[in-house]
């Protein structure tokens, strides 16, 4: 017998559900793809600037400074992507879109997924144009299909763990600026961590701060991947990192929007 939902839809249907949801949600971005042109542009300007005007005073090993500054650029790309997920989702419970969708005779966590699979799609594509402005400046890597798919594995989790994060201020938010917003200080967290210059080099208690924040171990990990070294315990940390925040944002997510669909 097929389990069912409290409002009577087999479990079976949130699949084929969230599947037309989403899309219908990346139907919107293929309309509008200078979202995803916008999202890159930011990071891909930092590129430039730390490459061209301060990476000769900058002093991060041996290797082109692109290849030291890559991981952090990319973390940065979904940092800023995911305010668009925000955006979106605060714009469809606004609109109505979602009452609209709760009414009907589908899974009800079919929309909120939507949202979060279109996130994950647009920001890969975001991170894939950043990597190939960065192999026209000069980026290299020897790593082998195993480290790649690590990178990837990695990313694609810490991007699932700040769209469930981004999630909440889109269910939350009481504005457009207020849903939007919440994204500035996870873009400027990697300028206090190793995306840019070794931690080594900062004062005292910025350095104990930039060593133990999550980024920093998530871009040492990329860092190591790429560059065909070993990762250490830095993976261990980064995953921890990346699992827990989406745990945790899953939880709260999830609970907000069963309250406000009560």
């Amino acid at each position: 017998m097929t389990t069912s939902t409290a409002i009577g839809i087999p479990r079976t249907h949130f699949v084929s559900d969230t599947a037309v949801l989403t899309r219908r949600s990346l139907t919107h971005i293929a309309r509008s793809f200078d979202t995803i042109v916008t999202t890159a542009v930011t990071p891909i300007a930092m590129m430039l600037l730390f490459v061209y005007v301060f990476g000769g005073a900058i002093s991060a090993g041996t290797g082109p400074y692109v290849n030291y500054l890559l991981p952090g650029i990319l973390l940065i790309t979904v940092a800023s992507g995911i305010s668009y997920t925000a955006f979106r989702l605060f714009q469809d419970m606004q609109g109505g879109i979602v009452e609209r969708f709760r009414s009907m005779p589908i899974a009800r966590s079919a929309a909120l997924w939507a949202h979060v699979l279109t996130s994950l799609v647009a920001n890969l594509i975001s991170i894939a144009l950043v990597i190939g402005v960065a192999l026209l400046m000069g980026f290299r890597s020897g790593a082998g299909v195993r480290a790649w798919l690590g990178v990837a594995g990695i990313l694609v989790l810490f991007t699932l763990a700040l769209t469930w994060v981004a999630v909440i201020p889109g269910l939350t938010a009481s504005s457009v600026a207020g849903a939007s917003a919440f994204s500035y200080p996870l873009i400027f967290l990697p300028f206090i961590s190793s995306a840019f210059v070794p931690t080594a080099t900062m004062p005292g208690p910025v350095r104990w701060f930039a060593e133990y924040q999550p980024v920093t171990s998530i871009v040492n990990t990329l860092r190591a991947l790429l560059a065909q070294q070993s990762v250490g315990a830095d993976v261990w940390v980064a995953l921890a990192w990346c699992v827990g925040i989406l745990i945790a944002a899953f939880v709260a997510a999830v609970a907000i929007y069963r309250r406000k669909a009560a």
